[in-house]
């Protein structure tokens, strides 16, 4: 695509020397890169630990499995969010119990979690929608009471605050993901933060092979104890690299930057915005200090999943980056197969789901390119009008 992308990441010639130099210091993996970037996410999450990963999927599927969370189990998640967030209870033999979200905050709305809480509910997974932490805390009570664990995902959420609080602070564990697309990234990778050392010591056996100790990491020196052989559970290949965590190091040292310019961007938008009576603007709370991950709207019920299928082909067309964040998961053609779920279940996530659109996003946008994204939204929309129009 040679127009505006949908995302796009930021990377400085300072990232760039940061991951040369690591190259060419010999430790490729489990080295004091790894140390220092979990330090960095902890740290910011008013943490004691962090746990480096290669995905943020990575990540919560160690924690689910670090909770013991198995077959017959329940956990309470919601279904407008990438579809990892749901896969990772499958990948331990658990069944992801879906339940309707709040239309303001797109996400979990709690008196249907706390509702949906049975015997078999082992934990409850909430995520942070587009970096949106509203509802967590009160998450985290209803978790606290039904003495179950809250696992937040705050993938989408790196250097928000919530009623003073930062992301990542409210769950037994939280998980980031830094893809390409988010706020910093490592390529690929991930991050459990936490405050349960007995949970993070095993999520780290975990991400390396199911190897307890780990206080040896030259495997030259461990053919003497066999420790670097020695496995005492199943464990997975979940590392992330030096090389990973040099650029998320180099990166978290400009994220209060980085944030700043993506809140500005977010900002050119709103204004250019507000006056479409159609478009229902992202959700804003002077109780929190939104980390904007994409700039998503909503179009009104006036408009069907048709319409809003038709503008983004459109908006496409004109090479402008957008996409329908994000399907309903239980409406995904393996969910639907294997749980029997169908239209209407999740009335108001299926919804916001058919109306949703996110626009171009990401930290180098400059003015011109967001007056370029809104004014071909505003001719899509113009568009559909006339077809509305037409049709009745």
């Amino acid at each position: 695509m040679t127009g505006i992308p949908l995302s796009q990441p930021d990377i400085t010639e300072q990232d760039i020397q940061a991951v040369v130099d690591t190259m060419r210091s010999g430790r490729l993996s489990i080295g004091p890169k790894q140390s220092r970037f979990e330090e960095m996410i902890a740290q910011r999450t008013n943490r004691s630990r962090g746990v480096a990963v290669n995905s943020g999927t990575s990540a919560l599927h160690l924690i689910l499995r670090a909770l013991d969370i198995g077959p017959g189990d329940e956990v309470i998640t919601t279904p407008f969010s990438f579809i990892a967030s749901a896969n990772c209870i499958l990948y331990v033999g658990a069944k992801p119990v879906f339940v309707d979200i709040d239309p303001s905050s797109m996400n979990m709305d709690p008196a249907k979690v706390e509702a949906a809480i049975t015997s078999k509910t082992k934990a409850i997974l909430g995520v942070e929608v587009f970096g949106d932490p509203t509802h967590m805390d009160r998450l985290a009570q209803i978790a606290g009471a039904h003495e179950i664990p809250l696992i937040e995902d705050a993938c989408e959420a790196l250097g928000g605050m919530y009623k003073n609080r930062p992301v990542g602070s409210f769950g037994r564990a939280a998980v980031f993901g830094f893809y390409p697309n988010k706020q910093i990234t490592t390529g690929e990778g991930g991050m459990i933060v936490t405050d349960d050392d007995k949970l993070a010591d095993i999520c780290v056996s975990l991400r390396n092979q199911g190897r307890e100790d780990m206080s040896l990491h030259d495997p030259g020196c461990d053919s003497q104890t066999g420790s670097w052989l020695m496995h005492t559970r199943l464990g997975y290949n979940y590392r992330l690299s030096e090389i990973n965590c040099a650029l998320g190091i180099s990166q978290m040292d400009r994220l209060d930057q980085i944030l700043d310019t993506r809140r500005n961007v977010a900002e050119m938008y709103m204004r250019r915005l507000m006056g479409f009576k159609d478009l229902i603007m992202p959700n804003l709370h002077e109780i929190e200090q939104r980390s904007w991950f994409v700039f998503v709207v909503r179009l009104s019920d006036l408009y069907g999943q048709t319409e809003r299928d038709r503008i983004v082909q459109g908006l496409r067309r004109h090479d402008i980056g957008a996409a329908n964040y994000f399907p309903c998961i239980h409406l995904q053609p393996f969910y639907k197969q294997r749980f029997g779920y169908d239209r209407g279940m999740l009335p108001i996530a299926e919804t916001v789901s058919q109306r949703t659109i996110a626009l171009p996003f990401y930290n180098r946008m400059e003015e011109t390119h967001v007056e370029l994204a809104v004014h071909t939204l505003s001719v899509m929309l113009q568009r559909e009008q006339l077809l509305i129009s037409k049709e009745a």
